[in-house]
């Protein structure tokens, strides 16, 4: 069973050519950032193309809880009326981010410079997520967390009622953590430092820019160098979110694996620092072009083209890339899978701790289905079988993971045998309308218990 309510059993079957527009929803992690930006800003921040999952709707709820006025005007169209920055209002009641691991650590962040208390917790998976490596750089600013054996969910943070400023050096390679301090630095005097050995993705620092904070970024000797001026006052932006590239990944890659498929998803995000499955995509000889490349709201944008690609090789992904792909790991593998040769993936140790231990996920399902899978504690490799070499016919755990339920539910669109999923509600957190725009495309994804 989900947490969030009955299990659904989903089977998907070998399909004709995906062909047609896919319109995947927007992006989540600007629609977090969108969302608790504008609650500590001071006046009014409108939203266009905001994604309506469950994760991003427990973060409009928590900013509610905060004091935050936020309201849905239409499909995709939210107004969010900010308190400023140190304004929060204590919370009433516990807040349930249920699966969103970028909510709560973000939200943990923003709270925890401010002289309140919150107690925070979610669904079975982000209750399984360790928070310690958010709680303990916020332990610097003067925050206190109380909560279960192993920094785990619930939890309690203490707010720190005279907050200092500080230099902290992230010691793995997470856009959470990161921003998790600099919305924490939001509300402290003097200039907050964050140092990443490796770049992560930078929407928190391109949204602070935009809403009038005082940041800025140097690349030195130790890393990437990100210096924050706190207690700004924070102007209300007007915000379209574009495209979610890590959505986009499912269409795009379901096309390049079945034979004749040809799929536009227009309108996608291409932060350098979200793109790398892309272009580990065409390295691999995938059928895949950018076109209409613009630039919207300071972010890169372009629409993809994928096309049904019966030459992909296996390759190597440079380790230096997981940290711009970590969440397309599992569909990479999928696709792995359909290449000639052996796909390695070194360097992806954070698999191990996303909304399950991803790697072990995704190698037990593809084991099952007939793929060789050898792994690591921070390494994984996929041995290809070629075009319509995956033999399929399984059953395989989700997990309560939203990508691996999309990643196997993609894998059974170009394997001889379909492939079961034991459970397909978790897909709601990011994509609710995954079936439907599968569907529309030619997919063969069909609920099993109705």
């Amino acid at each position: 069973m989900s947490a969030h309510g009955p299990a659904i059993p989903m089977t998907s079957r070998k399909c004709g050519p995906l062909k047609g527009e896919a319109r995947v929803p927007g992006d989540k992690s600007i629609s977090h950032r969108s969302l608790i930006l504008g609650a500590m800003a001071v006046g009014e921040t409108h939203i266009t193309g905001l994604l309506e999952g469950e994760d991003v709707l427990g973060t409009a709820d928590a900013m509610r809880a905060f004091g935050a006025e936020v309201e849905r005007l239409g499909d995709g169209e939210w107004r969010v009326n900010g308190v400023g920055v140190g304004g929060f209002a204590e919370p009433e009641d516990v807040i349930d981010c249920g699966n969103a691991g970028t909510g709560v650590r973000l939200i943990m962040g923003a709270m925890a410079t401010q002289p309140i208390t919150a107690t925070f917790t979610g669904d079975a998976s982000l209750r399984a997520r360790p928070m310690g490596r958010v709680t303990d750089p916020l332990a610097l600013f003067g925050a206190q967390s109380y909560g279960r054996d192993g920094g785990r969910l619930p939890m309690t943070i203490v707010g720190a009622r005279e907050p200092v400023a500080v230099r902290y050096t992230t010691p793995m390679a997470s856009a959470q953590v990161k921003s998790a301090v600099l919305l924490a630095g939001l509300n402290v005097p003097g200039k907050t430092v964050v140092i990443e050995k490796e770049a992560t993705r930078d929407h928190t620092e391109r949204m602070l820019t935009g809403f009038g904070a005082e940041i800025s970024v140097e690349q030195t000797e130790e890393g990437r160098v990100i210096t924050l001026t706190g207690q700004p006052e924070l102007q209300p932006q007007t915000i379209v979110v574009p495209r979610d590239p890590s959505s986009a990944a499912f269409p795009v890659c379901a096309a390049l694996i079945v034979p004749g498929s040809d799929v536009l998803v227009p309108n996608i995000g291409l932060n350098p620092t979200r793109a790398g499955l892309f272009y580990t995509l065409q390295e691999m000889g995938a059928d895949l072009t950018f076109e209409n490349e613009r630039t919207e709201g300071g972010e890169p944008v372009a629409d993809l083209r994928a096309r049904y690609s019966p030459d992909m090789k296996g390759i190597v992904v440079p380790p230096e890339r997981a940290a711009s792909m970590i969440d397309e790991y599992p569909i990479l593998s999928v696709v792995a899978a359909f290449a000639t040769g052996t796909t390695n993936m070194p360097g992806v140790h954070e698999l191990r701790v996303k909304e399950s231990d991803r790697i072990d996920a995704m190698a037990s399902g593809l084991r099952a289905a007939g793929v060789v899978v050898v792994e690591g504690d921070d390494w994984w490799a996929v041995g290809g079988l070629g075009p319509e070499g995956v033999r399929g016919g399984a059953t395989v755990a989700t997990v309560l993971d939203h990508r691996i339920a999309m990643s196997f539910a993609c894998l059974g669109m170009a394997s001889q045998k379909p492939i079961h999923l034991d459970d397909g509600s978790p897909i709601a957190t990011s994509f609710p309308v995954f079936e439907p725009l599968m569907a529309a495309l030619g997919a063969q994804l069909v609920r099993t218990n109705t």
